[in-house]
């Protein structure tokens, strides 16, 4: 081989709809509500960062092949928001033949990036982006929102899920899979044609199995202080054994993996594994922190002194 130039693939310029502009929890309108953005200081309500994940699989199918969309990960952290009318685009580096991992991000179509990722397939590709972003957390100091929360605690009791395709999603995601299905920046029949798809049935897409994932996350009853305002600031989605499948019934169990803060922030991370209906085999998981905004909490300066 005569260069050992890295090169990469790009898909097109593509413009992500907002769909949780209704978005409601904790009693009140969320960061993707415009009027609630505003006020807290961004200039409109960003669109939720798993939405840029739909850019990917089209590029890591030229890849590594089906095979992604059953042992596939991306992990992410998110760096720039976007808002309803921006162009973004999904670039990848081509991994040396047989590597298992590469280096993916996201674009506006002024170079601004959207979200640094890395992209790996299989158990053992080595560490993703995000547990190494984990692992160079410093402990926190004293927390106010997240006070009452552990690393290690697990939530309330499993919880059951299911994704059909004309099922609305609920206050977190006021939407369908279908609706979704009729904006998604990279649409595929595989989401919802079981002939089309080489598994016979219909496969959730990636940015829905965040949906999935989050539908039901009250039910962990973590002890988190409220009402304050949130968004992801990482996150992490993992194929074992793969893919979901749309109208298939799924077990959840949560866990708190990390807890941090920064100067705007307290965060918590959460690792939720996604097991069979069964509740034995684990299919899928997820890592999603969670970044708590301080000043959304009423009293937080002066509550923290």
């Amino acid at each position: 081989m005569s260069f050992d130039t890295p090169l990469a693939i790009a898909g097109p310029l593509r413009q992500p709809r907002q769909m949780l502009a209704d978005q409601e929890y904790g009693g009140h309108s969320s960061i993707h509500d415009d009027s609630m953005a505003e006020k807290l200081g961004f200039r409109a309500g960003p669109i939720e960062g798993p939405t840029h994940f739909s850019l990917f699989p089209p590029l890591m199918e030229k890849i590594w092949g089906r095979a992604w969309f059953e042992q596939g990960c991306i992990s992410s952290h998110y760096m720039n928001m976007v808002v309803e009318g921006e162009e973004v685009r999904a670039f990848a580096e081509i991994p040396p033949e047989g590597a298992k991992s590469t280096r993916v991000w996201a674009e506006k179509a002024d170079g601004t990036q959207v979200l640094e990722a890395s992209a790996s397939i299989g158990p053992d590709a080595g560490p993703t982006l995000l547990e190494q972003r984990m692992a160079a957390l410093r402990p926190p100091g004293k927390l106010l929102i997240l006070e009452d929360l552990k690393v290690g605690m697990t939530g309330a009791a499993d919880e059951r899920v299911r994704m059909d395709p004309d099922q609305h999603m609920g206050a977190l995601y006021p939407f369908s899979l279908n609706q979704k299905l009729k904006v998604i920046t990279e649409n595929s029949p595989w989401y919802s044609d079981a002939k089309a798809s080489p598994w016979g049935r219909p496969i959730i897409p990636l940015e829905m199995i965040s949906v999935l994932a989050e539908y039901s996350n009250r039910q962990a009853k973590f002890p988190v202080k409220g009402p304050a305002v949130g968004l992801f600031a990482d996150q992490e989605i993992r194929l074992i054994e793969g893919p979901l499948f749309v109208g298939e019934e799924y077990v959840l169990r949560r866990e708190i993996a990390a807890l941090a803060e920064s100067k705007r922030t307290e965060s918590y991370w959460v690792r939720t594994r996604i097991f069979d209906s069964a509740g034995k085999t684990q299919v899928a998981e997820m890592l999603l922190n969670h970044a708590t905004l301080k000043h959304s909490y009423a009293g937080y300066a002066e509550a923290a002194g």
